[in-house]
């Protein structure tokens, strides 16, 4: 019997595969727990429709994602901080500070998308990651300038 699995089965397959399985197995296990659907007509080209409304909608956030990281690349993006001698900081700067002065400038970033490993100690120029989508990250370089 052939099955459209509706959710990841380990030692089966993934989402969306339509796979070949006896019929008892897919009867009193995999169908009764909504882990797959029978293979039909209907069921195959809802999965056809579902398929290709996936790929249009990821192909539009890559095309979107790709235009908010160039916009992003070119920003340099300051960041005031009060500073000491040798321009070490009192403090310092973190993903939230980061993401705020973003914002600033026209463009929505939130504190989880930066990957900033430990904040930043010390006066100068950095270049920090933002993930933007799982596939799509920019680099945008901040400024850190030490205030008296």
């Amino acid at each position: 019997m052939k099955v459209i699995l509706l959710q990841d089965v380990p030692s089966l397959g993934r989402v969306g595969e339509v796979r070949e399985v006896k019929e008892g197995y897919a009867q009193h296990y995999l169908i009764p727990r909504g882990l797959a659907a029978p293979a039909t007509a209907g069921n195959l080209q809802h999965l056809q429709a579902t398929q290709k409304a996936t790929q249009d909608r990821e192909a539009r956030i890559t095309s979107e994602t790709a235009g908010l990281k160039a916009k992003l690349e070119a920003l340099v993006v300051e960041v005031p901080a009060k500073a000491g001698e040798g321009g070490r900081l009192f403090g310092s700067v973190t993903a939230q500070d980061i993401a705020e002065a973003i914002t600033r400038k026209g463009i929505e970033v939130s504190k989880k998308q930066i990957d900033l490993p430990e904040p930043i100690k010390t006066a100068g120029f950095y270049k920090v990651p933002i993930h933007l989508h799982p596939k799509v990250s920019a680099m945008v370089e901040v400024n850190v300038v030490g205030t008296a």
